[in-house]
């Protein structure tokens, strides 16, 4: 088993409401994608109501689901916004 990384993920909009939470912190694997994140957050951590295509930045950078994360990254969760 290879060495833990811990990202902390922010939740904005409607995601914090139904987070009850701004942020998180969550331990993965070393080798973890954004992919990885997302389905950890969906699996144990109840998040089950997370899109299938979730919008991400890494380190305030739009990031793709197999971007690899590193120890301490910054991962946002971006929901879809409407207006006009």
């Amino acid at each position: 088993m290879g060495d833990l990384i811990r990202v902390k993920t922010l939740f904005f909009g409607v995601y914090g409401e139904l987070a009850a939470s701004r942020e998180d912190v969550t331990e993965l694997p070393g080798d973890s994608t954004v992919s990885d994140l997302v389905e950890a957050l969906r699996g144990p951590r109840g998040f089950d109501w997370l899109p299938d295509r979730v919008v991400v930045a890494v380190n305030q950078t739009y990031a793709e689901s197999g971007t690899v994360l590193a120890d301490g990254d910054e991962v946002a969760l971006i929901p879809p916004v409407a207006g006009g």
